[in-house]
C-alpha cells in the first residue's frame, strides 16, 4: 500500500532535497507574483504554500492586512503583499495562494499572492544594481531572458520591518 504524506511533509522533503544539492542555482529560489510584480524567495525561507482559505477580517487594521486564516487549527495573520507595496489589492480567486513565511522564524505570518510561478534557477537570471531606495528586504533584483524583473524578498528582514508588523490604523 502506498504511504500517504501530507503536502507540508512533501514540501519539507523537497526543500531538504534541493538544499542538499549544495548548489542554490539548481533551483533554490521560489518565484511568486504579487500584483504586477515578480518576486523570488530562497526556498528555505519560502515556507508552505496553501490554497486561499476563507479570511476573517480584523477591524481597525490597515487596508493591506487581509485578515486571519485558520490553517489546520493554527491562526495566521495574512498580509496582501501587493497592497502592502502600494499596488491594487490581490483578487481572491482560484489562482491566489497563501505563502506561510513566518513559521520558520517564529511568527504565524502569511502572504497573500496573486499566483505561484514555481522554482527558478538563479543561473538563468541576470543580477541588477541594488535598489538602495527600497527597504532592506527588497533591494536585490534580477532580470530574466523574457524581460521580466524579479525582486528578491528577504523573509527575515521583512518580518523584522516595523512597517510590516504594524497593522493597526
Amino acid at each position: 500500500m502506498t504511504k500517504k504524506i501530507s503536502l507540508h511533509d512533501f514540501q519539507s522533503y523537497l526543500a531538504a532535497r534541493l538544499a542538499g544539492t549544495g548548489n542554490q542555482s539548481s533551483a533554490g529560489l521560489l518565484g511568486i507574483q504579487a500584483g504586477p510584480d515578480y518576486w523570488l524567495l530562497d526556498l528555505a525561507d519560502s515556507g508552505e504554500i496553501v490554497p486561499l482559505t476563507p479570511l476573517t477580517s480584523v477591524p481597525l487594521t490597515l487596508p493591506w492586512f487581509a485578515g486571519v486564516a485558520n490553517i489546520r487549527g493554527n491562526l495566521y495573520s495574512v498580509v496582501d503583499l501587493a497592497a502592502f507595496l502600494g499596488k491594487e489589492p490581490t483578487p481572491q480567486n482560484a489562482s491566489s495562494r497563501l505563502l506561510l513565511i513566518g513559521t520558520r522564524h517564529g511568527s504565524n505570518a502569511a502572504l497573500l499572492v496573486t499566483r505561484m510561478i514555481g522554482l527558478r534557477n538563479v543561473e538563468a537570471l541576470h543580477p541588477e544594481a541594488a535598489d538602495t531606495a527600497a527597504p532592506t528586504w527588497a533591494q536585490e533584483s534580477y532580470s530574466d531572458n523574457e524581460g521580466r524583473r524579479w525582486k528578491k524578498l528577504k523573509v527575515r528582514e521583512l518580518l523584522a520591518d516595523e512597517a510590516f508588523m504594524d497593522i493597526g490604523v
